[in-house]
This record gives C-alpha cells, sequence and structure tokens, in this order.
C-alpha cells in the first residue's frame, strides 16, 4: 500500500516534466499510477472476500506513537477499486478534453494525480490522525483543481468556498478524533473499535464534531452550497472529484465509523434528518436547472444525502444497501459528468435550452448516456436498481423515512429523464446542435462504467458475496443483494417512486412556474456570501479600532496584558516556596552587573547605533552566562546570533535616522516603568515555571540517547538533529518563510536568477608591486574603501569558511554543528559584503539565496525521507563505519546531512538578508541619488 502512495507521489512529481514533452497525451501514463492501485485491489479481493484485512504499519513520529498505519477492509477495498478506477479513466478522457491551445495542463495532470494519491491515502489509512492529514491533502489539492481556470472569477470564488466550508468541517473532525484517540490511548480505528467508548457528553461532543467533518465535506445540508458553485471545475475535474471521490469522502467515513457510532444518541438523527433534507432539496433543485452540469451537481448532493441516510442508519440491512448504492452511483454519476464534458466540449454549450437534435448524430453517446441515467433512476436490469431496491427494502420497518426516501427516489427518476431529454431531444425554433467526431478517448471512459453499471445487476449475488462482510459488522444480515426478489414491498415502491418521476417530468411544463417559485428564500450560496462580507467587514472594522499605525501602542498593549494577566495570576497565587539563590560564584554577579548598566544605558541611549551597541553587550553577557554554566556550545551559538544580529542591525540603520526622535520626558520615564515592570514578571515566570515542575524533566535521559541513538556526545546538537529534529525541521521551515518574506518586502526583482556582476573595466597596464586584494572592492568609491579591511578580508576569509566546515562535522562531538557552522560562514559573507560592496558578494556566492534556503530544505526534508525508505522512522539516525588508508577506523553518522541542511539554510537566509537588506537597499540609494549611507559603487569601475 506504501507503494501505490509512492508511485502517485512520483507521477505527481513528473507529470509537469512528462505533459511538457507529451503535452495532454501525458495523461495515458500518469493513468497507471491510479490504474494500478485498481489492479492491486482486484488482486486483495480473495482476502476480503470472508472479511479479512490487509495491513502494512511502517514507522513514523516513534515520540507521538503514530505510525503510517495502512489497513485494507471491504469498505476501503470498494472505495479503492472506485478511486483508483475511475480516476485512471478520468485521466484517459483528460488527455483529449484539454486540446493544443490549453493552458495549464501540467498543474493540473500534477495536481490530480496528487490527489488521487492522497484519496488512497484516506481510505486506507487506519490511523485517524493519518487520515486527517489525507483529508485535508484532498481538500489542498481539490482547491486547486476546481480553480483550474485562475483567470475567471467563478473559479477562484469556487475553490475558496469549497476550501473554506472542507477546511473549517475538517478542523471540527480533527478535535472529535483527538477526543476519542485521547480517550482510547490510540489513534488507530481498529484499536480504538475493541476498546470501551466514553461516555455522556464527552461522546457526544465527539461525535457531533466528527458528523460535522463529514457532513462538510460530502455537501449535505447545511454545508450543501460548495458543491453546485465547484462545478466552475473543468469536467474531469467534476467526474472525479464530485462522483467518485472527494464527495464520497464523508459518507466513507460515515460507513466507517458507523459499527461502532450509531449506537450513540445524536448519530441517527443528525444523520438521517440531514440525509433526508439534502436529498429532497437537492432532488427539487435539480428540476429546475438548465445547465446540464448542474442539474447533475444538484443530482449528486441529492444521492450523497441518500447514500449517508443508508449507509449511516447503522443496521446490517441498510449497511449492505448503502455498500451498493456507494459503488452504483459511481457508475451512473461519472459517466453523466463525461456525458455533459463531451456535449460541452463539442458543441460549446450545456444550457438545454440550447440543445437540439444531437441524438441523430451520436447514437453511440446516446446509448451510455440512456444507460447511465437509468441506473440513476434505478430501472432493472441496472446495478441502480439493485441498490435502491435493497435502498427501500431496508427501511420498510421505518414508514416516515422510506415516505421521504420514495419522494426523493420520484425526484431522481424525474431528473433522470430530464438530463436525458434536455441533452439529446429535438426541440422546435432551436437549430440543430452540431457535436461533430466524438474521440474513443473520450467515449471509452464512459461507456466502459455505463457497461460495468449494466454488467453488475445481473451480478447482484456476486456483489452481495463481495460486500456482505461489511454489512456483517453491524450483525446479522436478513436481506440480499438481488436482480430479482419476487413482487415484494420494495418493487412496490420502486415502481411507485418511478411512475411519480415519470409523471412530474411529463408535467414539466405546467410544473415549471411551480418550480420558479417554490425555492428557499435564501440559498446557501448567498448565506456563505453573506457570512464572508460580514466576516471582511468586521475584519475591517476591529481593524480600524486597534490598527492606529503606532508600533510603540502595539507593544504597550502586548506588555501590559502580559503584566497585569500572568504577572497578576502570578501574584495572586504565589507559587514559589524553595529560597531561591542569586548566585553561584562572583563571575556572575560581575557579567550580570555589565549586562545591567549595558541595559539601563541603552534605554536612555540617543543615538541608534550607540543603543544597538550596548544591547549587544547584553547578548554576550548572555553567553558568558552560559560560559559560566559550562555550556560551551550554547555560548557559541549565542556569541554568533548576537554578532550576525549587530551585522543585520547595522544594515538596518543605514535606512533610518541617526538619532531617536524627541519624546517627551514623561513618556519615557513610563515607557522605562514598563520596561522594567516587564523584566520582573519575565523573571518571575521564568522561576515560576522551574519550580512548578512535577514530573522529572525529559532531558535527563538525552545524555544517554545522544550516545545510543544519536551516536554522539554533544547533547545540544544531537537533541537539535536527532531527538528534537521535527522541532528543528519546523524552525528550518519558519526560517525559509520568513526569509523570503523579508526579501519580497525590498526585491523587485527574481531572488533565484543571475547574482549582479561587477561592470568590466577598460584594460589597464598594472603597476608593479600593485595588487587587487579584492575585486569588487575597486568598484566603491575611494572614501568607501578601508584597504586594511580588503587585505584582512582576503586573509581571512577562506579560513574562516574551512572552520564553519569544521564546525559543521565536529559538531556531533563536539562544540558546533549546522547551526553555529552556517552562522559562521554567513559571518565570513558579511565581512566579505562591508569590505567590498555588492559586487563582492557577488562574487563571494555567485548562487541565489532562494536557491541556497531550497537545497538546504531540501537536504533536511530528503533525510527523513531516506530514513523512512530504509525502514526505520523519520529522521531516525543510523551510524555506518567506515575505513580509510591513513586515517583509519571512523564512522559517520547519517544525522550529519540534516545537519548540512541546517548548514545552508543559515546560509542562505544570512546571504538573503545581505542581498536585499544589503545590497539592495545600496541600489535603491544609488538610484535616488543619495549622498550616503550605502556602499556606492564607483560607475568607472575599477582604478589603476
Amino acid at each position: 500500500m506504501l507503494v501505490l502512495l509512492i508511485l502517485h507521489c512520483v507521477a505527481a512529481l513528473v507529470a509537469p516534466l512528462l505533459v511538457r514533452w507529451w503535452g495532454s497525451r501525458a495523461c495515458y501514463p500518469l493513468a497507471l499510477a491510479p490504474a494500478a492501485a485498481f489492479g492491486w485491489a482486484l488482486a486483495r479481493t480473495p482476502a476480503v472476500r470472508d472479511g479479512g484485512a490487509v495491513v502494512e504499519t511502517y514507522p513514523w513520529i516513534g515520540q507521538l506513537d503514530v505510525d503510517l498505519a495502512l489497513r485494507l477492509t471491504t469498505l476501503s477495498w470498494l472505495m479503492v477499486l472506485l478511486v483508483g478506477g475511475v480516476g485512471a479513466l478520468v485521466l484517459i478522457y483528460s488527455a483529449h478534453y484539454f486540446g493544443r491551445e490549453s493552458t495549464g495542463v501540467a498543474r493540473f495532470a500534477a495536481v490530480m494525480v496528487a490527489f488521487a494519491g492522497a484519496m488512497l491515502g484516506l481510505v486506507l489509512a487506519d490511523d485517524l490522525l493519518l487520515l486527517y492529514v489525507c483529508w485535508e491533502l484532498t481538500t489542498i489539492f481539490s482547491y486547486l483543481l476546481i480553480g483550474h481556470s485562475a483567470e475567471r472569477r467563478a473559479s477562484r470564488w469556487a475553490a475558496a468556498q469549497a476550501l473554506t466550508v472542507t477546511t473549517l468541517g475538517g478542523l471540527a473532525m480533527l478535535v472529535g478524533f483527538i477526543m476519542l484517540g485521547g480517550h482510547a490511548g490510540t489513534y488507530r480505528w481498529s484499536e480504538i473499535v475493541a476498546a470501551p467508548l466514553p461516555g455522556g457528553a464527552y461522546l457526544v461532543t465527539a461525535v457531533l464534531l466528527i458528523l460535522t467533518g463529514a457532513l462538510s465535506k460530502s455537501a449535505l445540508l447545511p454545508f450543501s452550497s460548495w458543491l453546485p458553485v465547484a462545478m466552475a471545475a473543468p469536467t474531469p475535474v467534476s467526474a472525479y472529484l464530485h462522483a467518485a471521490a472527494m464527495v464520497k469522502a464523508g459518507v466513507y467515513l460515515i460507513g466507517l465509523l458507523a459499527p461502532v457510532l450509531a449506537v450513540v444518541g445524536p448519530w441517527r438523527p443528525v444523520v438521517v434528518v440531514a440525509g433526508l433534507a439534502t436529498m429532497l432539496a437537492g432532488g427539487w433543485a435539480a428540476l429546475r436547472q438548465t445547465d446540464l452540469k448542474l442539474l447533475l451537481a444538484y443530482g449528486t448532493v441529492s444521492q450523497l444525502g441518500l447514500i449517508a441516510v443508508v449507509i449511516g442508519a447503522g443496521t446490517p440491512d441498510t449497511a449492505l444497501a448503502g455498500a451498493a448504492m456507494l459503488l452504483a452511483h459511481a457508475l451512473f454519476k461519472a459517466p453523466l459528468f463525461l456525458v455533459v464534458g463531451i456535449i460541452d466540449h463539442g458543441a460549446g454549450t450545456r444550457d438545454l435550452r440550447e440543445l437540439s437534435g444531437l441524438r441523430r448524430g451520436a447514437p453511440l453517446l446516446v446509448a451510455v448516456t440512456v444507460l447511465a441515467a437509468a441506473s440513476m433512476a434505478g430501472l432493472p436490469p441496472l446495478v441502480g436498481f439493485v441498490a435502491k431496491e435493497a435502498v427501500l427494502a431496508a427501511f420498510t420497518d421505518r414508514p416516515a423515512v422510506l415516505a421521504v426516501l420514495v419522494a426523493g427516489t420520484a425526484l431522481t427518476v424525474a431528473y433522470s429523464f430530464r438530463f436525458v431529454w434536455g441533452a439529446f431531444a429535438t426541440r422546435p425554433g432551436v437549430a440543430p446542435t452540431v457535436l461533430g467526431r466524438v474521440p474513443a478517448s473520450m467515449l471509452g471512459p464512459p461507456a466502459l462504467l455505463a457497461a460495468v453499471g449494466l454488467l453488475a445487476g445481473p451480478a447482484a449475488a456476486i456483489l452481495d458475496d463481495l460486500l456482505r462482510p461489511y454489512a456483517e459488522l453491524f450483525g446479522a444480515v436478513g436481506k440480499d443483494l438481488a436482480l430479482w426478489h419476487g413482487l415484494s414491498p420494495a418493487l412496490g415502491f420502486s415502481a411507485l417512486a418511478v411512475a411519480g418521476g415519470a409523471v412530474l417530468f411529463a408535467l414539466r411544463g405546467p410544473l415549471a412556474p411551480v418550480l420558479a417559485r417554490l425555492h428557499v428564500p435564501v440559498t446557501g450560496n448567498q448565506g456563505y456570501e453573506w457570512t464572508t462580507r460580514r466576516l471582511d467587514r468586521l475584519a475591517i472594522e476591529v481593524t480600524g479600532a486597534t490598527q492606529r499605525g503606532s508600533l510603540p501602542q502595539y507593544l504597550g498593549v502586548i506588555l501590559l496584558v502580559l503584566t497585569v494577566v500572568p504577572g497578576g495570576a502570578m501574584l495572586a497565587t504565589r507559587p514559589w516556596r524553595d529560597r531561591i539563590a542569586l548566585w553561584d560564584s562572583p563571575l556572575q554577579v560581575l557579567v550580570v552587573t555589565v549586562v545591567t548598566v549595558a541595559a539601563v544605558l541603552a534605554v536612555g541611549a540617543r543615538r541608534r547605533l550607540t543603543a544597538m551597541l550596548l544591547v549587544g553587550m547584553t547578548g554576550y553577557g548572555t553567553a558568558m552566562l552560559f560560559v559560566a554554566h559550562g555550556a560551551p556550545d550554547l555560548a557559541l551559538t549565542q556569541f554568533l546570533v548576537e554578532t550576525a544580529t549587530i551585522a543585520v542591525f547595522v544594515l538596518v540603520l543605514r535606512r533610518l535616522p541617526e538619532r531617536f526622535s524627541a519624546r517627551p520626558r514623561r513618556r519615557r520615564w513610563v515607557r522605562r516603568a514598563i520596561g522594567a515592570v516587564v523584566g520582573v514578571v519575565v523573571g518571575g515566570l521564568a522561576l515560576t515555571a522551574a519550580a512548578a515542575r512535577q514530573a522529572p524533566t525529559i532531558s535527563d535521559a538525552f545524555p544517554d540517547l545522544a550516545v545510543t541513538q544519536g551516536h554522539g556526545r554533544n547533547v545540544v546538537n544531537v537533541t537539535l538533529v536527532d531527538i528534537r529534529a521535527w522541532d528543528t525541521m519546523g524552525e528550518l521551515s519558519v526560517l525559509v518563510v520568513a526569509a523570503t518574506g523579508v526579501a519580497s518586502l525590498v526585491f523587485q526583482r527574481s531572488r533565484t536568477g543571475p547574482r549582479p556582476r561587477r561592470p568590466e573595466p577598460p584594460r589597464r597596464v598594472q603597476r608593479p608591486g600593485h595588487r587587487v586584494w579584492l575585486r569588487g572592492g575597486a568598484t566603491l568609491h575611494e572614501r568607501q574603501r578601508s584597504i586594511v579591511l580588503e587585505v584582512v578580508t582576503r586573509l581571512i576569509f577562506h579560513t574562516v569558511v574551512v572552520f564553519s566546515l569544521f564546525l559543521l562535522f565536529s559538531g556531533h562531538n563536539a562544540p558546533g554543528g549546522g547551526f553555529a557552522g552556517g552562522l559562521v560562514a554567513s559571518l565570513a559573507l558579511a565581512v566579505r559584503y562591508l569590505a567590498g560592496g555588492r559586487y563582492e558578494l557577488a562574487e563571494a556566492a555567485p548562487v541565489g539565496a532562494g536557491t541556497v534556503l531550497g537545497a538546504g530544505l531540501l537536504v533536511s526534508i530528503g533525510t527523513g525521507a531516506v530514513s523512512l525508505l530504509a525502514g526505520g522512522s523519520v529522521l531516525e539516525s543510523a551510524r555506518i563505519d567506515l575505513r580509510l588508508p591513513v586515517i583509519g577506523d571512523f564512522y559517520l553518522v547519517t544525522s550529519l546531512f540534516f545537519d548540512v541542511g541546517v548548514y545552508l539554510v543559515v546560509v542562505g537566509l544570512v546571504l538573503d538578508i545581505l542581498r536585499s537588506l544589503g545590497a539592495e537597499v545600496d541600489r535603491h540609494i544609488e538610484a535616488a541619488g543619495e549622498s550616503g549611507g550605502g556602499l556606492r559603487v564607483d560607475r568607472r569601475g575599477e582604478r589603476a
């Protein structure tokens, strides 16, 4: 199963390249990925036929006891067949749907295959957290697919609406999952099933939250508004996401959880009421549509309501009927969407008022449509009839529900007739529509799905045998799937629904005014628009009231709240109990005195540069405290960070006034008082947090873990790259985002393209004894050059870079590591820039900062992926023993490669800062003709 997920991932990554080579025909080889999932599921049929399961488990996040737990059972087997089979056919269809002039085909192909992989992971996941991850991946990919035509406002709006509704539902579902998993002590659904459920309001709340996610994903009321709007997506997207895949995720989740949670109080009322209301509302709305695609969209909403009612009712017979309806719906709705795509593609319209006489020129297309629509209407001998009769038979003991189901089925029959009539009837006064030749690659997929629906009806006994294990999870099954049960009540209700639907269709003319008048006063889409507008207005009002443009005001409010709330709670509870030792050695007193004096002087400084240097002294003093406590690694990192920070401050201060603005004396003393109080509160909170510990600290085990698992003696570095590597991964991502954000505010050009090179000077005769120390230094004005600095930079630059590499490679067992090494290399680049300007920086680092950042993040992530593929957990370290001549025996720890990624990210971050706040600001200063503040270039080039 994991191999299938990796196959989809690889296919999605190579899809843009294949499309670049072969155009839309690249969809043919890409269809092999979902086709492989379909074939794999078929091969596992014997394993699940008797109620068995196929299980695969791979370590993922060991500290959280989260594994890649995959499990194939009867219901997930059925969903894999639909996701894989329909997905492969839709990709084959897409190869001809998109023409040579179509844009965004590469993005479509990549996202489509990625969506298929995410959907596959969703239905195979046994771990609820893994299921949620795949759930949200389908949400993101569907957003990209629905918004495929980004130039159209309707597409952007539809994508945003689908993303908003399904994401909010997914977050609610996650909370429900956490509540269930937290009580059971595991997030494996197969283990939660065997554990006792919590009781009372706790379980009710968890169930309601989970159902919120399921209802929103499957577009059931009150969340159904996003699905019709999503018809702005290309037809292949609608055929896959909105017929066989994404919208089925919600009803799949209901079916997965129903064997255990259907007995919980609110489950059946919520599922049944929401499903029945959705079925009626969607069916009635479908009768009012003139766009064939919208007709199918509202029909899909109606059918999803029916499936939710049946599969979530929680009895053996309804479960069997729900599984059959799940299959039948994909087999008739997907081909109908594809038929709409063929009509739209050939005729240029989907409006049934503009279509006329299509049946004469496309008899095969008519046959496919009639088969699929007949199955949707529940006519024999198609699989839709088998599923519908099973549904009606399962609810004969509940007359109220049965009556609504019959009414909803009659609406289904009516809009099925309306679809066929609207697409192929001849209308007086309308010019005949010319469809043209339908390519086999477009007609074949819907024809195959319709044919399977035709064959599955007579093969109902085989379906019953395959789907019965799922129904038996609820208890003994009393009814079976069959094409003919004799003259039964279910058959009578089915005939009644067909007759009622036929009457509704026959009276479509007289009923048209009624259909136009009978509608809800506020549609779901209007409600969504009203809500979003009100939220936007509220955001504007809150922003206007709180964001006055004064940074001191913002900071003052934050600090006052910090002082009053946590500080007040600290004073009220007085959590400290033991006597506090003020110092351990006289060195600490000396260092703290220096830090205090520097802080007080910084507050009173009038020059910005002076204040910055004094603040830097407080940082260096903190590093000395680390030295006093025997933490050289922390001290080294603090020294380097403080130095890099000073360098960045120097770059920023060039664009600020030399002195602080004059403030009234009273206001200055208020700010000093706030600073002093905040300092006392933060110090007290630090002491309180340290004294409040009750359980043993986990860091006590770090020294042993560093040696036994991390294979290193530097506990700090091993913690960063092994024990807490996930934290470091998150921090690297934040650094990359921060660097991108800073640079985007300054740069007006690409950050990954070629760097600015110094102008080539005219050839001059070099004087004897004259030596150029830095090639970029000669481009600076003479007043801004320092030959001594250029000489020193030339002499120490390469040594400093080599030292940074030494820190990188030795950091696993000695002070250093990727972070410290990256800072040392970055400071070498900073010195190079200060000595020679922006052209010298380009000589020192002729590569884009974005490239370095991306490479570092890729190396770090790749290290985790490789360890997972090697059979370990993500970011797990391994020791490799090596022997080289002369050097002898030594070992290499794989976490070194993760540290290389850290090194590159730090270098890329500082390089981005030097380019944006340094070189780019210099260019801005020169362009503005300012006289000072930057390292200005002498345009005459190099001097003799």
